[in-house]
């Protein structure tokens, strides 16, 4: 169904997916951009709909820091948050078009950046301000949630041959090395990201892959591959800094994923005000925030979209910002600035 790389667009395919995306002109499209956005409006899927017990919800570990036509455009510019809290979005839910041009604009941007200079040894190095959320019961039968400080430094082994360093208030730990061959989607380090596809459909379907070993149809899971490979991204996007073309392909990756849409502006750990892309699940917004002006992540929150026991609804009942990074030699030592 997709056009060949090579292939030259067909007018009146191209102006159509123009006219299903307000505001977007030629140039918004590139790498045979409106192929991409039409696929994403055609894909259905159906999004899990079974509550998901207290006790798997939190605390979520925040270890890696933490073909269209009238009718078609119709459906996918309908598909929006809804203002009255509801758990899933409909069953045959699209990338929201907003969602998929605001991952597209960001994908630029982060292939545009200088990629970091490492070599093997050193260490990648995060800094970040967040909090998660756990519930507890009370005496009285009823659950009292509690908001746990998250903030942390964290030293990644650019080859994997050194142990993870976690540094928080409470102390440091230090999770073993990988090695150099044995890093995982869920457990990155730079050479391992180095070696992905910057293929956005073959990085996709390796990220599928992983997110249904745990979380297929018969894993007894409620989290689902959809909603899986989309925190799976947003958690290699914090984790480790990544080289710009997988960055890239990361973003555009998460353009292919139902369900994704738009939020026009979200607050993060660290107060900053940006934009954000993001993914309803079982009553909470997954939610990766970008500054308006750069486009540069910022951080990630999940916001409640009802009132429960984990709070009001819009109460971030986990957030964290990402506030520094750079290249150390040694893990516990803060880069050069």
């Amino acid at each position: 169904m997709n056009a060949a790389p090579d292939a030259r667009p067909d007018p009146i395919e191209r102006a159509e997916t123009l006219r299903c995306l307000p505001g977007l002109s030629d140039a918004d499209l590139p790498f045979q951009g409106h192929h991409r956005i039409k696929e994403h409006l055609m894909r259905e899927t159906a999004n899990s709909t079974h509550p998901t017990p207290v006790r798997a919800r939190f605390r979520r570990p925040m270890a890696l820091f933490l073909a269209a036509g009238a009718a078609t455009c119709a459906v996918a510019l309908a598909v929006t948050l809804g203002v009255d809290g509801s758990d899933e979005r409909p069953a045959a839910a699209r990338p929201e078009p907003a969602a998929v041009q605001l991952l597209d604009r960001v994908a630029l941007a982060a292939q545009s950046a200088p990629a970091p200079s490492v070599r093997d040894g050193q260490f990648l190095y995060t800094k970040t301000k967040g909090h998660s959320t756990s519930l507890s019961e009370t005496k009285g039968g009823g659950m009292s949630a509690a908001r746990t400080d998250e903030s942390a430094e964290h030293w990644v082994s650019v080859d994997g041959s050194a142990g993870t360093l976690t540094r928080t208030a409470q102390g440091d730990k230090t999770d073993p090395a990988p090695g150099r061959d044995k890093a995982t989607i869920n457990g990155p380090t730079y050479r391992f990201l180095e070696s992905l596809p910057t293929d956005p459909a073959r990085l996709l379907e390796k990220i599928y892959a992983d997110a249904r070993l745990n979380h297929g149809p018969d894993s007894g899971s409620t989290t689902g591959p959809d909603q899986q490979a989309f925190v799976a991204i947003g958690d290699l996007l914090r984790a480790v800094e990544a080289p710009p073309g997988v960055s890239a392909a990361l973003y555009r990756a998460a353009a292919r994923i139902p369900g994704v849409v738009m939020v026009p502006e979200a607050t993060d750990a660290a107060g900053r005000t940006g934009v954000a892309v993001a993914r309803v699940h079982n009553g909470e917004r997954t939610e990766w925030i970008f500054d308006k002006d750069s486009l540069r992540l910022l951080g990630e929150r999940t916001v409640t979209l009802k009132d429960s026991p984990w709070g009001t609804a819009g109460t971030p009942v986990t957030s964290v910002a990402i506030i520094g990074r750079g290249v150390t030699d040694k893990a516990g030592q803060a880069p050069k600035q």
